[in-house]
């Protein structure tokens, strides 16, 4: 933090839950970050931040900018919240040490090793497939099949009535935006499936052999309290699935209109590896996340109020010029490390290593039997409060 003399954020009139921002954010970004290190956004009444700097301290740094008030707009210590607050992602220390130590050991690199086989024959069955097909929508046939087969089968989720995880999913991140119209219809089409949703998460509905017992065995041996186990598998269930499903249709729309670059991912396999992170640095599926000021604070040598929303736009962190050369571009052979894809600090992705897994899986399998994707049709974006995602992206394969 900076001991210059503090100023008021600047005041911005622009609206990141639009439609025209959601279609289009980058150049809002770019008047986002160059209007200050913090901004102030009067449409409802929060700070933002969206230089790269600013948004990887605040990440880092869960005393000022905590995230026990929620990870959305809506402030979860305050009465009337219409949903429980997630206790991994909207918990601070002591709890959050607590969520985070099961979680760390259930999905821990061994465990996510033990991965491996299935995940790879899984993308080998379904590549082949697609290919076999020649065009494909790369959303509904590959992005939401492959991580609901694969990450259930991980947690050990019934195959019956896994698809009740997509709305309930894309509910769950139109949550942590403003009460609008994308919010009211997500609660609208996941209201008749969070009964199943949470069933398929209890006990007796698990495989004995996978990350939900797992989590259940920890409440056993007294590593978080009975109350808490169903939440965890709900949140390593969702952890896996809808950025990931966003983060692979980015993937093939990138590749899509930057062939050269899969030409790279074609002709060496440590990129192939590697790939994904740059992906997402460059078009994020998670756009933004909030956190909250406790008390006032004096940051950047802006002048925080206390109780105050703090929105981090993640997407335009990862585009700015002040820390990335050349950030616009796509550039598979970028050293994409400290990127704020996956958030960063002590409230990072619990689920990054199993989205590279796939993505890395994914990219192989196509690799051995694709020389490029095409755009067959235009592709339809999925409004989200807080991903940036497609609904539908239909795609040729050339052979």
């Amino acid at each position: 933090m900076s001991a210059i003399a503090e100023i008021d954020a600047p005041t911005i009139a622009i609206n990141p839950f639009s439609e025209s921002f959601s279609d289009d954010p980058y150049p809002f970004h770019e008047q986002l970050r160059d209007a200050g290190p913090v901004v102030w956004l009067s449409k409802y009444g929060i700070y933002g931040m969206a230089r790269y700097a600013e948004v990887q301290a605040a990440l880092n740094d869960w005393q000022t900018f905590m995230s026990g008030a929620g990870a959305g707009i809506q402030d979860l210590r305050k009465g009337n919240a219409w949903r429980p607050r997630s206790i991994v992602l909207e918990v601070d220390p002591p709890l959050h040490d607590e969520t985070r130590a099961v979680l760390a050991r259930v999905l821990s690199g061994p465990a996510i090793k033990k991965l491996r086989p299935a995940f790879e024959a899984e993308a080998e069955r379904l590549v082949e497939d697609l290919v076999s097909r020649g065009t494909f929508d790369a959303v509904d046939d590959l992005a939401m099949v492959y991580p609901l087969k694969v990450m259930g089968d991980a947690v050990g989720v019934p195959l019956q009535d896994r698809e009740c995880l997509l709305p309930f999913s894309n509910m769950l991140f139109n949550s942590f935006g403003p009460e609008n119209d994308i919010f009211r219809q997500s609660i609208t089409e996941s209201g008749a499936v969070v009964k199943q949703l949470f069933a398929q998460c209890e006990r007796a509905a698990l495989s004995p052999d996978g990350f939900g017992a797992q989590i259940y065995q920890a409440a056993d041996e007294g590593r978080i309290s009975a109350d808490k186990a169903p939440s965890l598998v709900r949140s390593v269930l969702s952890a896996g699935f809808d950025t990931t499903v966003a983060g692979l249709g980015n993937a093939i729309y990138a590749f899509a209109v930057n062939p050269d670059q899969w030409q790279l991912v074609r002709e060496d396999p440590a990129v192939g590896r590697t790939a994904f992170d740059e992906i997402i640095r460059w078009e994020s599926p998670v756009q933004t996340f909030f956190r909250t000021t406790p008390r006032a604070v004096a940051f950047e040598g802006v002048h925080l109020e206390a109780d105050r929303k703090v929105l981090l736009f993640l997407a335009a962190a990862n585009r700015d010029p002040r820390h990335w050369d050349n950030p616009d571009r796509l550039d598979l052979r970028r050293k994409t490390i400290g990127h704020v894809a996956f958030g960063s600090g002590i409230h990072v992705c619990i689920g990054m290593m199993v989205a590279r897994l796939e993505a890395e899986l994914l990219f192989a399998a196509f690799a051995k039997r694709v020389k490029a994707f095409e755009l067959v049709g235009a592709p339809r974006r999925r409004r989200n409060n807080t991903l940036r995602t497609f609904a539908s992206l239909p795609v040729r394969v050339v052979c």
